[in-house]
């Protein structure tokens, strides 16, 4: 089962889940709105990926936050604080395909997938 992680009115959530539908793939969606962040979720992510892929450095969320914050995100243990804090700091969407997960939407590499 494939799972959608991220937030119902970001853009790349809704063009994720759509490319999907329109595809026939079934899928999950996970609200972080309505159901938080997993913190097992997150920890797996962050050794599936890195914290650098995760952490959304050119999304509003992070640009508002003081200088100080971001200079705190240093390493897997701070990143994930902040994301468990302010889970719209992660780039969206988390997808967990089963075998393995992917962050963000790219249509053309999802392409391979189907």
């Amino acid at each position: 089962m494939i799972i959608v992680y991220g937030i119902a009115n970001c853009s790349s959530v809704k063009k994720a889940r759509a490319w999907l539908t329109e595809h026939g793939q079934t899928h999950e969606f996970h609200d972080f709105k309505k159901h938080g962040v997993p913190p097992e979720k997150l920890a797996l992510w962050t050794q599936a990926v890195g914290w650098e892929k995760l952490l959304n450095r050119q999304g509003t969320t992070w640009r508002k936050l003081d200088a100080a914050a971001q200079a705190a995100v240093r390493d897997a243990a701070s990143a994930q604080s902040l994301m468990l804090a302010q889970h719209s700091v992660i780039k969206r969407p988390v997808v967990d395909w089963g075998q393995n997960l992917t962050v963000g939407f790219d249509a053309a590499a999802w392409a391979d997938r189907v």
